[in-house]
C-alpha cells in the first residue's frame, strides 16, 4: 500500500515519549488496517464480542490512543472522504487480495496449518462504513478529535503539518510526504515488540520521524520531483513503470528534470494512466480547512457503556485504559499551568 520509497528516505529513530506535547494527524484508516492485521487470536480469527461482531479495531484504538494520551501526545484521526477515480483500480485489486487471503486462512484452519493461518488471515482483514462509524463514536466519547476527510485522509493530514494545526502527519505509508507533509512519523501504531512476518523472531518496533525538507536536501530534488519519483515506482493511482524502482527513479527524475519531460521520452508510452493526472492528485489534492480541534475530557461511563456494555470488553481492562486518558488529560493541563506561570 502507498509509494514505496523506503530506500531512498533517511529515518530518525525516537521514543514515543519524545513525542509528548505534539498534535499528532493521525491516518485512520492506515491505523485501523493495523490493528485488524495484528490483533487477532492464535488462529488468526479476529477479536469478536458474544454477538460475533468485530472488535479488533475498537480494542486498538481504545488501548493505543490511550498510551498515546498517557505519555502526552495530542492524537487526532484523519478519515478518508471520496477517493480519486484514478484509485478505484487499487481498491479492487485489495479487495480481491483480501478476499484470496481470506479463502487461503480457511483452507489452512482446516489442514491445521496454525502459522499459515494467521500469515493470510493478517492479509485479510476487511474495514467497512459501520466499523468506520463505531471508531469516530469512540475516540468522541474519548475527548479526542476526528477530521473528516473530503478525499485522501493522508492529504488532509499533510495539510493540517502545513498550516500548524498538527506537528506531524502519521501513517506507514510514505504518501504524506507526496501531499506535502512536512514531517512524517512511521511506526507510531505498532510501537512496541512485534513478531517479524513469517518467522519465529521478535523484534522492538519505534516510531520513525521523517522530514520532507531533509529529504529533498539530501536527495537534491524539489517536492515535485519527488512526486514524480514516486509515479515512476507507482503510487495508489497508478502501477509504475516495470524494472524501475526508488534508486533509478531519482536518477531519471535528475536526468530529465520532471515528469514532463520524461513523458515526451520512450518511457511515457509505458505509463497505463496520464502520469501528468496523478501528479496533480499530489500537488492539488481534495483538502479542507473547515474543520475544529478540540480536546476535551474522557467520559468514562460513556466509554464503559459503548466498550464493555455493548461489546462485552473487560470492565476492569476498560478501566486502566480511562485512568490512562484522564492522566494524560490531567499532565497536559499541568503543562499549561507551568507553562503560564513559569
Amino acid at each position: 500500500m502507498g509509494v514505496q520509497l523506503g530506500d531512498l528516505v533517511s529515518k530518525e529513530k525516537v521514543e514515543l515519549e519524545s513525542l509528548s506535547g505534539r498534535v499528532i494527524a493521525i491516518d485512520a484508516l492506515n491505523s485501523l488496517y493495523q490493528f485488524l492485521s495484528i490483533i487477532r487470536q492464535r488462529d488468526g480469527e479476529l477479536l469478536r464480542d458474544s454477538r460475533g461482531r468485530i472488535t479488533s479495531h475498537l480494542s486498538g484504538i481504545f488501548y493505543r490512543t490511550a498510551n498515546f494520551v498517557e505519555v502526552g501526545i495530542k492524537p487526532v484521526y484523519v478519515f478518508d472522504g471520496k477517493p480519486p477515480a484514478l484509485k478505484r483500480l487499487t481498491v479492487e485489486q485489495r479487495q480481491m487480495v483480501r478476499m484470496e487471503a481470506e479463502s487461503e486462512w480457511r483452507k489452512a484452519l482446516e489442514e491445521g496449518r496454525m502459522h499459515d493461518a494467521r500469515k493470510f488471515a493478517q492479509r485479510a482483514g476487511r474495514l467497512d462504513a459501520t466499523m468506520i462509524k463505531q471508531t469516530q463514536e469512540l475516540l468522541s466519547h474519548m475527548g479526542l478529535p476526528w477530521v473528516q476527510a473530503p478525499g485522501e485522509g493522508e492529504a488532509q493530514a499533510a495539510l493540517m503539518v502545513q498550516r500548524g494545526d498538527a506537528w506531524a502527519a502519521a501513517s506507514q505509508d510514505f504518501d504524506s510526504l507526496l501531499f506535502g507533509a512536512p514531517r512524517l512519523v512511521r511506526n507510531l501504531a505498532i510501537t512496541g515488540r512485534r513478531k517479524l512476518p513469517g518467522k519465529d523472531v521478535y523484534t522492538e518496533v519505534s516510531p520513525e520521524i521523517i522530514e520532507l525538507e531533509k529529504i529533498l536536501a539530501e536527495l537534491g530534488i524539489n517536492r515535485e520531483q519527488l512526486v514524480d519519483i514516486g509515479i515512476l515506482v507507482g503510487t495508489d493511482y497508478n502501477e509504475g513503470i516495470k524494472g524501475i524502482g526508488p534508486k533509478k527513479a531519482l536518477e531519471l527524475v535528475k536526468r530529465y528534470g520532471s515528469m514532463a519531460e520524461i513523458v515526451k521520452t520512450e518511457l511515457g508510452k509505458k505509463f497505463e494512466v496520464d502520469p501528468l493526472e496523478v501528479r496533480e492528485i499530489f500537488l492539488n489534492p481534495d483538502v479542507t480547512t473547515e474543520y475544529r480541534l478540540v480536546w476535551g475530557d474522557p467520559d468514562p461511563e460513556a466509554i464503559k457503556r459503548f466498550l464493555c456494555d455493548e461489546y462485552d470488553f473487560s470492565e476492569e481492562r476498560v478501566q486502566s485504559g480511562i485512568d490512562k486518558l484522564t492522566k494524560g488529560k490531567r499532565e497536559r493541563g499541568q503543562a499549561k499551568l507551568e507553562r503560564w506561570f513559569g
